[in-house]
């Protein structure tokens, strides 16, 4: 009654609806036209139909919205309706902007009737369609289902419901579970499994195993800023910012795609297979980390590249290996695998490195207290007029006070410079002893892996022809079942040691030892950052006690 005083709501109210005319054109206000078409309107929206479509993201065979709404139309009768769809959206859930704008509607009571055409086209999800009957019931909304005939006001009908929401759900699992499958099927073939053309190559159609498919060739120009970032990269003294820096001094802030290079970009590049050339070399270091290979030893040719693809419940892909699905892919990589692995290993250390957010020492995450293990972390003494001295300090002493022996706080400057001074000794070290003795024996350790291996192969070959014998109890079949674990389990675990040692002999240089030699000579002269790198290079730890320190060193 806003805007009638009270004598005109006295008057409209003794009327009973009967003659609301009367009162109202006695006091000036409109005519019975008027009122008329205002009462219809509320009465119209009031009792609108909502008709909901959906058609599905996953078959493009499925019936459309059109038909969907053509079918519900004869429902309706003469009664008013309003169209709410979603064309390209799964039932998995209710994220869809026509359904949220009828839930509105709804809960405004613009809606006492939702028809559709089918039940799996308003929700696939058993959670997601009781929190609907909830809603409907509350707001008092009826409920149609064109095909299955559901009446949501009996309960045999919304048992039903409940039954059809259920295999609505198992088939949209399915769907899932064979996109999985289809994906994971492919992949492991090689097969391109879509995404951006990765810089360095172009994308040109093929047929492999008589599937059209497509697969990256070289791009020569843009393959010759790869090969440079990995040489600059694989120096031992860089870092990922004085690649940028070099890069930027040559004048190729931008690559010829006309995209600026940063690190994240080199981080990525420096980790994705899809550039090296596969070779024993990468088959023992992905199988090393826990990767699903999925062609054997001797399907790595020496020029195919790798695929990598995520595997099931893995972390981010390229830095966490454990599980991933490694494949041949069908194109040339063109970066050799040492520099490839160098390169691969550098910054997988330097991404452990950065979880200690090192900002003040460059020794940050490698002290270690010899009592309780825990690091020793930089704290800042601040007296007046003066500048802050900075300690390296135990935690678990003054943090987690599990530490049986307390520590005294050393100056980290004086710290600082009795490392630096250390690693000048060895790196002098290795530049006057080559250490030939002790390539030799890892040599010689080499090549007895490399021996044990192939018995190994022939012990497994024999047994599994064994298998093979029409003759052979199930008892001896069981033994021998043993027996090939045992054997593969004694293989893997030499291939783990031979990869290891492959690497330690990778690469000590004499360049190498001169390039370190003159980092060194020029210390002060580094960032903090490439401090950071040649300490991550070169020293796996320093155990701290009150006595000494021990270095312990990665060369």
């Amino acid at each position: 009654m806003i805007g009638l005083d009270r004598g005109l709501a006295k008057s409209y109210t003794c009327c009973n609806n009967r003659q609301p005319s009367v009162a109202i054109k006695q006091r000036g206000f409109g005519s019975m036209s008027i009122i008329k078409a205002a009462a219809a309107s509320i009465v119209a929206i009031n009792n609108t139909v909502a008709v909901y479509a959906r058609k599905s993201v996953y078959r493009d065979n499925s019936i459309s919205v059109e038909t969907q709404v053509d079918t519900c139309k004869r429902e309706i009768g003469d009664r008013q309706y309003k169209v709410y769809s979603d064309n390209g959206y799964s039932g998995k859930d209710t994220d869809r902007p026509g359904f949220q704008q009828m839930v509105k509607d709804i809960k405004a009571g613009l809606i006492k009737t939702v028809i559709v055409y089918k039940l799996d086209r308003i929700s696939r999800s058993v959670l997601d369609f009781a929190e609907l009957m909830q809603l409907f019931k509350e707001y008092g909304v009826e409920f149609i289902s064109t095909v299955e005939k559901f009446d949501t006001s009996t309960p045999m009908g919304k048992a039903m419901l409940n039954i059809c929401i259920v295999f609505a759900e198992l088939e949209r699992e399915s769907i899932q579970q064979r996109v999985t499958d289809a994906y994971a099927s492919r992949s492991s073939k090689g097969f391109f499994m879509g995404g951006k053309t990765p810089y360095g190559y172009d994308r040109v159609p093929c047929t492999i195993d008589g599937v059209k498919t497509s697969m990256y060739v070289i791009n020569e120009n843009e393959a010759e800023d790869i090969r440079l970032i990995y040489e600059l990269y694989s120096k031992p003294e860089a870092t990922l910012g004085s690649v940028l820096r070099e890069l930027k001094e040559k004048g190729i802030n931008q690559n010829r795609r006309g995209h600026w290079w940063n690190t994240s970009k080199l981080s990525e590049i420096m980790r994705n297979p899809i550039y090296t050339v596969n070779d024993l070399n990468l088959y023992r270091f992905y199988k090393s980390k826990g990767s699903n290979l999925k062609n054997t030893s001797e399907e790595y040719d020496g020029e195919h590249s790798l695929y990598l693809f995520s595997g099931e419940n893995t972390n981010r892909k390229t830095w966490d290996l454990s599980g991933q699905n490694i494949v041949i892919a069908p194109h040339k990589g063109f970066i050799p695998s040492d520099i490839w692995l160098f390169c691969r290993k550098k910054i997988l250390s330097n991404h452990q490195v950065k979880t200690c957010k090192a900002k003040n020492s460059f020794l940050a995450g490698k002290l270690k207290c010899g009592n309780c293990g825990y690091g020793l972390a930089i704290r800042k003494s601040q007296r007046a007029g003066r500048e802050p001295v900075r300690y390296f300090v135990d935690m678990g002493w003054t943090e987690h006070h599990c530490c049986p022996v307390k520590l005294s706080a050393l100056r980290a400057d004086e710290i600082e410079a009795l490392v630096v001074e250390r690693i000048t000794d060895k790196v002098n070290e290795l530049n006057i002893h080559p250490k030939q003795e002790r390539s030799n024996a890892i040599l010689e350790s080499i090549v007895t892996l490399e021996g044990r291996i192939e018995e190994l192969k022939s012990q497994i070959d024999g047994l599994l022809d064994m298998l093979c014998g029409n003759d052979i109890s199930p008892i001896t079949v069981k033994h021998v079942n043993e027996r090939i674990d045992k054997l593969g389990r004694e293989q893997v675990e030499a291939e783990q040691q031979l990869a290891k040692l492959q690497s330690d002999i990778g690469g000590q240089s004499e360049t190498e030892h001169q390039a370190l030699s003159n980092v060194m000579s020029h210390w002060n002269e580094l960032t903090f950052d490439d401090k950071r790198a040649v300490v991550e290079l070169l020293i796996e730890k320093i155990v701290v006690t009150p006595e000494k320190l021990e270095f312990i060193w990665k060369v």
